[in-house]
């Protein structure tokens, strides 16, 4: 019987044994806390607005960004399906190698780009005599500025923040 008790006493101190091995980590782990006081705001999200004008068979388009925004970058792109011809100029605005229209400076809260003009072209003469109805739509993307280590400013196009585009613009012969 003293054999017994000796083996529950035995076993009874190793399970303890194991059981507060970890105990100075847990006990650290629970009497290790910070406090915090106060609140800031955070906006997660900047918005861009694209606007828009159509005159002598030119879109004209300004992309604005939202006062309170942080900087952004802007490019956009037009479809006008095959049939017609689309030109791009404007100051400031230079084209990427995937077809859209890079604007070359960041644009701050508050800021908007200089004016993209899109010309259609290519329209028969019998057709400017006609009702002719087309769609122009414009799509445009904005992306945070990021910086390097140097502080130097880049676009990262993969973390676009805001993708627009207009519903589609029903352009007729001028004049009417």
């Amino acid at each position: 019987m003293i054999m017994k008790r000796i083996r529950y006493y035995l076993a009874f101190f190793a399970l303890a044994g194991i059981m507060t091995a970890g105990i100075g980590r847990a006990w650290a782990y629970f009497t290790t806390y910070a406090e915090a006081q106060g609140s800031i705001a955070i906006e997660l999200g900047d918005e861009t607005e694209i606007e828009e004008r159509f005159s002598g068979w030119v879109k004209h388009v300004t992309v604005t960004s939202e006062e309170g925004s942080e900087p952004v970058y802007i490019r956009a792109k037009a479809f006008g399906g095959g049939r017609y011809s689309l030109t791009y100029s404007g100051e400031g605005w230079s084209e990427g190698t995937d077809g859209y229209y890079y604007y070359d400076g960041m644009v701050p809260g508050g800021g908007k780009t200089t004016e993209l003009s899109v010309s259609i072209g290519n329209i028969p003469e019998e057709e400017l005599k006609d009702n002719l109805t087309f769609n122009v739509i414009v799509i445009y993307e904005s992306t945070p500025v990021m910086y390097n280590e140097d502080g130097t400013p880049y676009a990262d196009w993969n973390a676009v923040l805001d993708t627009g585009s207009t519903s589609p613009d029903s352009g007729q012969k001028e004049g009417e």
